[in-house]
């Protein structure tokens, strides 16, 4: 699997080191380094690269600003010399995290684990063409058989609005928070258009302001929509979905592990509990371990 690239640090020998690293590579392709993070994000967007070396402090455009304006299907790998922007750096979907100085077997370890995201993200993508193949498929059968049968949906001609369909619960919306919610979906509106998701599709729910990034199982890229994250939180079940962060919900049943620095490891991202929602996680773990230590 090959690569393509790009360098952004405003020190001209970290941006060096990095190019003769990423040559000594075969399974990276250099597009451009810039000095600039500035001029850089318009390379960026207009280039899209599959990875981005990214310094963290920069003027005038540091390293996380410019990380939540990347296309969607790049992704980073931080270079820095402050190991305090480690946790930081996993809330914007890094990849990884190098702390200059740089040596090159943990640069390559960083590649190594960019390629296995790329490959199960080809993968994941492949199965959700091959799911949409066979549900179109099963989707004609269907409507053969119903239309045989004399019946059909609101979307053929023979449906009429004087039609009285029997009752339904709706898929949406509760108005306050509740221990238990009976829905299995919920509608977005998302681009202009109604979209219907599976709760259990959902990963993580992630805020920034007035918009929420809706990162599903099933789905390539998130669904942005206009939505707080209070909003959010009252129409997720709480019995299924936790808030750990200011600008995170997470789905508890999709957890794949939590280490020793109560980083949540979901998806592909890393999320770190804050300290004003950790007794409530805490509680939620003691409830699936229980007798274990704090």
């Amino acid at each position: 699997m090959i690569l393509s690239c790009i360098v952004i640090d405003d020190e001209p020998l970290a941006v060096k080191l990095l190019e003769s690293f990423i040559a000594r590579t075969p399974d990276l392709v250099l597009q451009a380094s810039f000095t600039d993070s500035v001029e850089a994000i318009t390379a960026v967007k207009q280039q899209q690269p599959d990875l981005l070396f990214l310094d963290i402090q920069m003027p005038d455009l540091n390293g996380m600003e410019l990380a939540h304006m990347l296309p969607p299907a790049t992704r980073v790998i931080f270079t820095t010399a402050f190991k305090e922007y480690a946790f930081e750096s996993y809330e914007v979907r890094a990849l990884d995290f190098l702390l200059k100085p740089i040596r090159y077997n943990k640069f390559l370890a960083a590649v190594e684990k960019a390629k296995e995201w790329f490959a199960r993200d080809i993968s994941r993508r492949e199965e959700s063409v091959s799911r949409s193949v066979e549900g179109g498929v099963r989707s004609e059968i269907c409507s053969g058989a119903d239309s045989a049968a004399g019946v059909f949906s609101l979307h053929t001609p023979h449906s009429s609005l004087h039609d009285t369909p029997s009752p339904s619960p709706s898929p949406t919306v509760n108005s306050k928070p509740s221990t238990v919610n009976n829905n299995t979906t919920l509608f977005l509106k998302v681009d202009g258009e109604y979209r219907q998701i599976s709760l259990s599709d959902i990963l993580y729910v992630s805020g920034m302001k007035d918009y929420v990034m809706f990162f599903l199982d099933s789905e390539h890229r998130p669904l942005v929509t206009h939505l707080t994250m209070k909003a959010v939180e009252e129409m997720l079940p709480a019995d299924r979905f936790m808030r750990v962060h200011r600008s995170f919900i997470v789905c508890l049943d999709k957890i794949r592990k939590v280490d020793r620095n109560d980083c949540i490891y979901i998806g592909e991202a890393i999320i770190h509990v804050t300290d004003a929602y950790l007794p409530a996680f805490h509680d939620f773990l003691a409830s699936k371990f229980p007798g274990s230590p704090p």
